[in-house]
């Protein structure tokens, strides 16, 4: 199975093989929300897929990590 390139390059893969991205739909329409709301969309969040599923995206997000 072929790898979405665009969405591995959302993704980053930390030191101990965890998958980390953005959460989505924070890019605008952010200004009549509360601050909290709108802080709590800069944070990251871990992608928890299979084993298996993350082959398909180690090889590419390590490539970008670096």
């Amino acid at each position: 199975m072929k790898t979405n390139k665009s969405f591995t390059k959302r993704l980053k893969l930390t030191r101990t093989g965890k998958i980390v991205a953005r959460k989505p739909g924070k890019n605008h329409f952010n200004a009549k929300e509360s601050r909290s709301t709108q802080m709590a969309g800069n944070r990251t969040q871990i992608i928890s897929v299979s084993a298996k599923e993350s082959q398909r995206f180690i090889k590419t997000a390590s490539k970008s990590a670096n």
